[in-house]
């Protein structure tokens, strides 16, 4: 099988690709790379805007999956424009052409982010998105427009993902657990501004599992998909940290407790995707600890811009 990664020599895409590659399929890889190039040597990357590929870019390809575009909301208030062109119009047009292209299934990075904010209960794939914020607005119009296309002959897979963290060869420090950990690690200190919302979590690696179990499903199968290791309160994230910090370097980290706003609140349920794609989360923010301390010295240079999304693109000036 012929799996195409647009916007694969990012984040997600960084540690998915070798795992493609290790199970046997052809990958290419399409990505402006903005964030420099970690993949593995013999991966054919195309650097290439997705707005300018067309039929004969994904023509051969049996799946494609879309990890490219602005990828939070400080990249999304920074350049509203940029946010709705490359989280909205971007995937829909590959869609678009992947379709007549005769491509079998496109998979989507969608996000958790839709739903906005939820209060008391588990949401699932059936309840409302309504966010309100540039990302979540933006990534909604895309997994939207892509599941129209979807007939018996082209497949569409959402993945709602939670907040990913964990280490990865193209390292980011602006996720959740990986940002307390750095604050941990360099200034013993983690700073909590509002212990009681809740963020589902999803380690790399159940990331990449997701992604895996979504190439080798039914091409039946279509439809939006919550991925997540689990729910927790950005407390209980801090307080997991800190202790296994202490248990791994003996360490004692200090916690600054905020009472901060934070409209964005929710949790959700991942019973369809393991029900429907066999997905099943095997790590927790222990695991992720971990992952980080083992893999410190691949990103000791904690203030490298390059582990900041916002940087890189204020330095490039994209608005």
């Amino acid at each position: 099988m012929r799996i195409l990664v647009v916007g694969g020599a990012g984040y997600i895409g960084s540690s998915l690709v070798p795992i493609l590659l290790a199970r046997g399929y052809e990958v290419g890889v399409v990505d402006l790379l903005w964030f420099d190039n970690h993949l593995p040597k013999e991966v054919k990357v195309v650097k290439k805007d997705v707005l300018d590929l067309n039929e004969s870019d994904v023509s051969g390809y049996n799946q494609v999956i879309f990890l490219a575009g602005l990828s939070n909301d400080p990249m999304a208030e920074f350049s509203p424009s940029l946010n709705f062109i490359s989280n909205a119009a971007a995937p829909a047009y590959l869609g678009y052409i992947c379709k007549n292209a005769k491509v079998r299934r496109f998979i989507f990075a969608g996000t958790c982010s839709v739903y906005g904010y939820t209060k008391d209960r588990l949401f699932d794939e059936t309840d409302p998105a309504i966010s309100s914020y540039p990302y979540g607005i933006s990534k909604l119009q895309g997994e939207q427009s892509l599941l129209q296309l979807r007939d018996n002959n082209f497949s569409v897979i959402s993945l709602r993902k939670g907040t990913v963290s964990g280490y990865s060869p193209r390292m980011r420090l602006d996720l959740v657990v990986n940002t307390m950990f750095k604050t941990a690690m360099v200034d013993g200190k983690i700073i909590v501004n509002n212990p009681s919302i809740w963020r589902p979590i999803l380690s790399l690696q159940d990331a990449v599992s997701a992604y895996v179990r979504s190439v080798e499903s039914s091409l039946d199968i279509s439809g939006v998909f919550n991925i997540a290791s689990d729910n927790f309160t950005v407390g209980e994230i801090a307080d997991i940290i800190s202790k296994e910090l202490k248990n791994i370097s003996g360490e004692n980290i200090k916690l600054i407790i905020n009472n901060n706003k934070d409209y964005r609140n929710y949790k959700v349920s991942t019973l369809k995707a393991k029900d429907v794609l066999g997905f099943h989360s095997n790590k927790g923010i222990t695991d992720i600890v971990n992952d980080l301390y083992h893999n410190m010295k691949n990103f000791k240079d904690y203030d490298n811009d390059n582990y900041y999304n916002i940087n890189v693109f204020k330095k490039m000036k994209l608005k």
